[in-house]
């Protein structure tokens, strides 16, 4: 059982069911731990249809999705903030691939193409109830800070220096 990461449009279908299943997770969790109840359907539907996530697209973006054995089970995306910043965001594994090292690679490829883009750093925000993401994050080598956005379900903020791609010298 292998993983595989590659860039793919942020409209592919792929991409596209990965969105949904991310976007539900995330919104029926706040939802039950504030209010004892799923997201309502109609909201649902808003919310993922408000962020499409053209923001992932070049040249500012990119979108990576995961597959595992071939099929879609994980997605990460960077865009850029500033010309050195980029933001880490749509970090997701599916449920029965969770623990298979999945979402590593994804923000390892994540933050590659945040390099690729320009980037010296990246940003990223969580909430608080995730705490396996912020475990991840941590592990990673990501550090806590201090706001970068005002995002209303922002409650934790971190970033990472990424460190220059190391260049093989052919005569040593």
């Amino acid at each position: 059982m292998t993983w595989t990461v590659a860039p793919e449009p942020y409209d592919s279908r792929a991409a596209l069911a990965l969105w949904r299943a991310y976007y539900t997770e995330v919104s029926d969790r706040w939802y039950l731990l504030h209010h004892g109840h799923r997201t309502d359907p109609g909201e649902l539907e808003r919310g993922i249809a408000a962020r499409p996530g053209s923001e992932l697209a070049p040249p500012g973006g990119r979108l990576l999705i995961g597959r595992y054995d071939g099929e879609p089970a994980g997605s990460a995306g960077v865009r850029l903030l500033e010309p050195d910043t980029a933001e880490l965001t749509r970090v997701f594994v599916v449920r029965h691939r969770r623990g298979t090292g999945g979402a590593a690679l994804l923000v390892a490829a994540a933050e590659e193409a945040a390099r690729v883009l320009g980037a010296r750093r990246v940003v990223l925000d969580t909430r608080s109830d995730l705490v396996e993401a912020r475990a991840l994050y941590a592990r990673l080598g990501y550090t806590e800070t201090g706001p970068h956005n005002d995002d209303v379900y922002a409650e934790h903020w971190y970033r990472k220096e990424l460190v220059a791609a190391q260049r093989v010298n052919p005569s040593s």
